[in-house]
């Protein structure tokens, strides 16, 4: 079977003015060509050498990737020489792209992707799709081998986050969760071997930065609670917020997306958007007072309490999910002059209600029962979040020492 491959750079130009690089099969004067899902451009291309120059900023990635696919080949056709196989170049370009072309990591991602999608989990998917991107526009290519992520490569990406993209190490971490979540994906799958996974203890290590979380008192609220003389728009921002802080910090999506009919004798029942759970809570008195204010507006127990998803088709995620993150937005706005009205100088959002809830909670409450009203998976959670506002014992103790 005397065949030959080379990488060769074909002559189509995509919009970019980038040369795709191609596998090229000649056997018998019959030749085909493998797509190797990489564009760089001419002056880039050592043809003598047969790759990338040092001109390229990712010289040695794409280098190390044309070398393994070109040991990758070889491998395939002296296994098929062993075998004695007279194979057509047709037949030799399907055997070489069944091997060599195993979902990589974006077509992986992909499926991720779509996974969030058909679920419903919009919210994710707007976080994790953008992450995805960032990765793609760091390799400058559409297809990356899973056995390319190693180390060497996160280490690059996570400087690449941090002084090309100028964003936080929540953000870096975030980026990096992603990647960890499709690679377990692909072990799972079979497509990957375990041994490749370059995460863990003597590798990249994913710690969650501290963040600091600030809630208002009890004063605070108070202002809140008791001003007057609001638009309309502040009214029911003011409401909606209040209402979450009620009830323990509902989130703010939550919050919107509630219906009449989720209310049973003064009692909340609904399901967290975020994790599916359904939540059963009382429903205090001030925040009674609040529905009271909407029922006026009533159409029926399918209907929205709150005012900014009315005439929403509630059947359709995509539709919904988008409305609510706008009107989010709408009612953060109004928060901000609500809270310059009061006096307040601390940034109002609708997700300060929780942790203003933590603020004023703080170990009066224990904190299985905070693990219940924060709706928490694990109390390790709880124990977290709630040591960001307990600091009574800490603050009388350092007042102790240098009272004197």
């Amino acid at each position: 079977m005397a065949s030959s491959t080379k990488i060769v750079l074909r002559k189509k130009p995509n919009k970019n003015g980038e040369f795709p690089l191609a596998l090229r099969i000649s056997k018998e004067r019959k030749t085909s060509y493998i797509y190797l899902g990489h564009y760089v451009q001419a002056k880039d291309w050592d043809n003598k050498k047969i790759r990338i120059k040092k001109s390229h900023p990712n010289h040695a990635q794409l280098n190390s990737f044309l070398q393994t696919k070109l040991a990758d080949i070889g491998r395939i056709i002296l296994g098929l020489q062993t075998d004695n196989k007279d194979v057509t170049t047709a037949q030799l370009k399907d055997e070489i792209e069944s091997t060599i072309n195993k979902k990589d990591f974006f077509q992986v991602a992909q499926e991720y992707l779509n996974d969030l999608e058909s679920n419903s989990k919009l919210n994710q998917l707007s976080s994790d799709r953008p992450r995805v991107n960032h990765l793609k526009k760091y390799t400058k290519s559409v297809h990356l081998p899973f056995k390319e992520i190693n180390v060497k490569f996160l280490k690059g990406f996570i400087a690449y986050l941090r002084t090309e993209r100028k964003v936080s190490q929540r953000s870096v971490i975030n980026n990096l969760i992603v990647i960890r979540t499709i690679f377990n994906r692909a072990i799972k799958s079979g497509l990957v071997d375990r041994k490749l996974y370059p995460f863990g203890h003597g590798k990249i290590v994913i710690r969650f930065p501290e963040t600091e979380k600030i809630g208002l008192n009890t004063d605070e609220i108070s202002k809140i609670e008791h001003l007057e003389h609001l638009t309309n728009d502040e009214k029911d921002a003011k409401n909606i917020w209040l209402f979450s802080f009620y009830l323990a910090g509902i989130r703010a999506a939550d919050v919107l997306q509630l219906k009449w009919g989720d209310i049973h004798n003064d009692r909340l029942y609904y399901h967290m958007n975020k994790n599916s759970k359904i939540l059963s809570l009382v429903i205090p008195h001030k925040a009674l007072h609040i529905l009271e204010y909407y029922k006026q507006t009533k159409q029926g127990q399918n209907d929205f309490i709150f005012p900014h998803l009315k005439w929403i088709n509630g059947d359709n995620d995509k539709i919904l999910w988008n409305k609510t993150k706008l009107a989010i937005r709408k009612i953060n706005t109004h928060l901000n002059s609500i809270a310059q009205n009061a006096g307040i100088s601390k940034k109002v959002t609708m997700h300060i209600a929780r942790h203003s809830f933590g603020n004023i909670a703080g170990d009066k409450i224990p904190v299985q029962l905070l693990q219940q009203l924060y709706r928490h998976s694990s109390i390790t959670t709880t124990m977290m979040y709630q040591s960001n506002f307990m600091n009574k014992k800490t603050d009388e103790a350092l007042q102790s020492i240098v009272n004197f």
